[in-house]
């Protein structure tokens, strides 16, 4: 009988299955040791569910891919008690693969009587995992808010192998903005990846909380390509606006690309004001023509074949 020893783990109703389907493929490319395993969820009529896992993980290590997709109060539900299903069904170790780490934004106390809500998440992980696995997560520091370990990857290697190969630019007349102050580190190692020199940075004019009036631009655009980069859109209000200033400061093209993309006000909304806009698949959208969707689950799978092996992450990103 063959020997099974790695189990990738994902359920197959949800939005993530053909995600967790494509890491599986790339995995049984490298090792015969891997299994897809189904997790099923009955509801009941009051709305509780009950999570089973299809087939036996005694003894197995488990990938469990998380679906990003799930609205957050039913994401945070499955991660507890999936789980705690795999605790109790005596994994030898669960790895949770979770593309995007819902409530990530909340990673500190900005106002009197609120919780650290991403500290609550590190806490039930902590219970019954024993690592995860995450993809640009919004601030990096969140690592220390686990006892467990916590393997943030970063897509932008991925993501400029795939412009240099897919696209025809000459990204030479390219330059990379960041549409606030807090994105620039992120500006500047994307800049690095694609050998582009010029960075600008936007900066949001406010008069009121929660409202851009306005956005300006430190640095020169005039006569360039303009290259907004983000990790989440959410509205995509200040990607607009970005894109708007680039615009009025002289900029011929204006291009994005965004890790995990909520378009809460709809893709359309936020992609008309760009001449093309790139995102990953850690949350699935539809067919857009003015979207490219960039695949995670070559770099995924190669992550789990590493930590199954013991092999080094960084050199990914190197």
């Amino acid at each position: 009988m063959q020997n099974i020893k790695y189990s990738v783990i994902a359920n197959p109703e949800g939005d993530s299955w053909q995600f967790a389907q494509d890491i599986f493929n790339e995995l049984r490319l490298k090792s015969n040791q891997f299994e897809l395993n189904e997790v099923k969820i009955k509801e009941f009529r009051d709305g509780e569910i009950k999570p089973k896992i299809k087939e036996n993980v005694r003894g197995k290590i488990c990938f469990y891919i998380h679906d990003s997709n799930k609205n957050p109060a039913r994401w945070f539900l499955e991660l507890c008690l999936i789980n705690q299903a795999l605790k109790k069904s005596s994994a030898s170790e669960i790895i949770v693969i979770i593309p995007y780490l819902r409530f990530a934004r909340q990673d500190r106390k900005d106002e009197s009587r609120v919780p650290i809500s991403v500290g609550v998440v590190a806490d039930v992980l902590d219970l019954y995992a024993d690592a995860v696995i995450t993809l640009d997560v919004h601030n990096p520091a969140i690592d220390g808010f686990f006892k467990i370990r916590f393997d943030n990857l970063y897509s932008f290697t991925t993501v400029v192998k795939y412009l240099k190969e897919k696209t025809s630019e000459d990204f030479k007349d390219f330059v990379v903005m960041s549409p606030d102050a807090g994105g620039a580190a992120r500006a500047a190692a994307f800049a690095k990846k694609m050998d582009i020199s010029n960075i600008v940075i936007g900066y949001k004019v406010r008069k009121e909380a929660g409202q851009i009036d306005d956005l300006k631009i430190s640095g020169n655009v005039s006569e360039k390509n303009v290259f907004i980069v983000d990790d989440i859109v959410d509205s995509g209000e200040t990607l607009i606006k970005a894109a708007q200033a680039a615009r009025e400061n002289g900029a011929k093209k204006v291009y994005a690309y965004c890790t995990h993309c909520l378009f809460t006000k709809g893709v359309d909304y936020v992609i008309k004001n760009f001449d093309k806009f790139y995102i990953g698949n850690t949350i699935k959208q539809e067919k857009h023509d003015n979207l490219e969707i960039i695949s995670f689950a070559n770099l995924f799978a190669e992550t789990i074949y590493r930590i199954s092996h013991g092999i080094s992450l960084s050199a990914l990103f190197d």
